[in-house]
């Protein structure tokens, strides 16, 4: 199949809904001649922060001489966007190859059916182990002991966080979540990595660790993290300092991210990494919709937060982005999220809100959010469409002002495309970056 067949076919796959279970997968990777055995993984799960854990550890690398692979979700701009080498998305031959492939061997799987995400990570998996990566990052889709994601061995766990979010599938507790999270990591693995964990998940965590016989360092302790003026940010593993790092990464929590995929990289190098590559590599690397500026007039932030808990870290997070700046919001929820959390979480930090909703069949209706907003005191109108709503808050936040995309990306997959258009982005973001690689994704994808 071509490069649109192969889209149509993953497109066509989202009415099997989302299954978990690990049988089909061990069969699909089995009929694919088990492709990615023998490579290093880095497994990355946790509530928030995986996707920017995972581009940064396989920046880190790369830069590092080693050719990596990441595989990521969910997309903002396209499909090929979850799948990249060496930091450039998957060229559109290598994905109608791969696709190719995973669709013939379908067959082999027990009643010939597989859902999307299981597709898009065989794909992922396959068009890697192609490509002769020499290691693998990817992140969890959701949880990790039945997500589709572990088939692979990893050689390195990274847990980014363990909050209360799924918990109808995951769990009510956060034990109960950390267990399913930990669950990719072999009995025994002395290379897991924990990131800055708040102190009712690390009680959660720290039995599971003992009982499986797991170790390895933690941000806040073998791994220690320091801002300084600036954007300067200090980060200190057992291999060493990394001193004063000039990086454009920006909030306590994202720099905890870089701190664990610090962490990660120097687990799979086995010694420590250089700072210079570091900064240049997290300075160079795209992040689409994880704390993206679009410097404009208006600015616009763009941010993936979609639960509490990422909701109050992007809100304490957004001072040191605007200064005295209080955003006009546009904001889209879907259904199954935690609404009334993620308002309370955003309220103080915006000036008024445009609610809408996004193009997904499972949103919720922008009225419940809107009033959700507005006992919190936050002015709001409701705006149909997004494009809409983003013209309306542009408008309402002035030339001079801000205006923020959050509460799901969904919304932000409406509204990058417009934004970018709009303006230009500055180095925490470079999702225009990949309109122009189409030259050195062929050559480097060998497709």
């Amino acid at each position: 199949m071509d490069h649109g067949a192969a889209v149509r076919w993953i497109e066509g796959l989202d009415r099997m809904g989302m299954k978990f279970g690990l049988e089909r997968m061990q069969a699909l990777m089995s009929a694919l001649g088990q492709p990615v055995a023998g490579i290093p993984a880095v497994h990355v799960v946790g509530t928030n922060g995986k996707s920017s854990v995972t581009r940064m550890t396989a920046a880190i690398l790369a830069a590092h001489g080693v050719r990596t692979g990441a595989y990521l979700s969910p997309h903002i701009t396209g499909w090929g966007e979850r799948i990249a080498l060496d930091g450039v998305d998957i060229s559109p031959g290598a994905f109608a190859h791969a696709a190719s492939r995973v669709s013939d061997a379908v067959r082999g799987v027990p009643g010939g059916a597989i859902t999307q995400f299981e597709a898009l990570t065989a794909v992922a998996l396959d068009a890697l182990c192609t490509a002769r990566a020499e290691v693998i990052v990817l992140e969890a889709g959701l949880g990790g002991r039945l997500d589709a994601t572990n088939v692979v061995d990893a050689d390195v766990v990274a847990v980014t966080g363990v909050d209360l979010d799924h918990t109808d599938l995951l769990g009510e507790t956060l034990p109960q979540i950390a267990a399913e999270k930990l669950a990719v990591a072999r009995d025994g693995l002395s290379a897991v990595l924990l990131g800055p964990l708040a102190p009712d998940a690390r009680d959660a965590v720290a039995p599971i660790m003992a009982r499986r016989g797991l170790s390895g360092w933690a941000v806040g302790q073998e791994i220690a993290v320091r801002s300084g003026n600036g954007l300067l940010v200090t980060i200190s593993t057992p291999n060493g300092a990394l001193a004063d790092m000039d990086i454009p990464v920006h909030g306590d929590w994202q720099r905890g991210n870089l701190a664990l995929a610090v962490g990660a990289a120097e687990q799979v190098l086995g010694r420590g990494v250089d700072r210079d590559r570091v900064e240049r590599a997290i300075r160079e690397m795209r992040n689409p919709g994880r704390l993206q500026i679009i410097l404009g007039s208006p600015i616009i932030v763009l941010d993936g937060a979609h639960n509490p808990a990422g909701a109050a870290a992007l809100a304490a997070t957004l001072p040191e982005i605007l200064g005295d700046i209080r955003p006009v919001a546009v904001i889209g929820m879907m259904a199954d999220k935690d609404a009334s959390g993620i308002c309370e979480a955003l309220a103080p930090a915006i000036s008024a809100a445009c609610v809408t909703r996004a193009s997904s069949g499972r949103a919720i209706r922008p009225e419940f959010i809107a009033r959700m907003l507005e006992i919190r005191g936050v002015p709001v109108q409701v705006v149909p469409g997004p494009a809409r709503a983003l013209e309306r808050a542009c408008l309402d936040a002035g030339p001079d002002g801000a205006v923020l995309v959050a509460g799901s990306l969904h919304l932000l997959s409406d509204l990058a495309p417009i934004a970018v258009a709009s303006g230009s982005e500055n180095a925490s973001g470079r999702l225009a970056a990949a309109h122009g690689r189409d030259a050195s994704a062929e050559e480097i994808w060998g497709q």
